[in-house]
């Protein structure tokens, strides 16, 4: 499974290195390739299904780091950055809503 979300710690992944076209890498290494919104659990469920060939399989689950947190989302600094315990509290708020 690859979690991509477009950030590393420091920069977004696109700014350093070019992984587009990500799919398209794996497919060429002989592995079958399936595509979701990460953030949706009922198409994480059918992507993460058994493989049907003799294929590997590469889940790739498009995501944005910090989702739902209005401080955090998308935001290259939280990559790797421990929340305080007021930000984690208004975090846990928004995440409940």
């Amino acid at each position: 499974m690859v979690d991509r979300n477009r950030l590393q710690q420091g920069a977004r992944t696109e700014d350093t290195k070019r992984l587009e076209p990500l799919a398209d890498k794996w497919i060429s290494f002989g592995w079958d390739v399936r595509e979701c919104d990460g953030h949706d659990h009922r198409r994480l469920l059918v992507a993460f299904a058994p493989a049907t060939g003799d294929k590997p399989v590469c889940v790739i689950a498009h995501t944005t780091k910090g989702k739902g947190m209005s401080f955090m989302e998308d935001r290259v600094e939280w990559h790797h950055k421990v929340p305080s315990a007021e930000q984690a509290t208004v975090a846990f708020e928004e995440l409940a809503r």
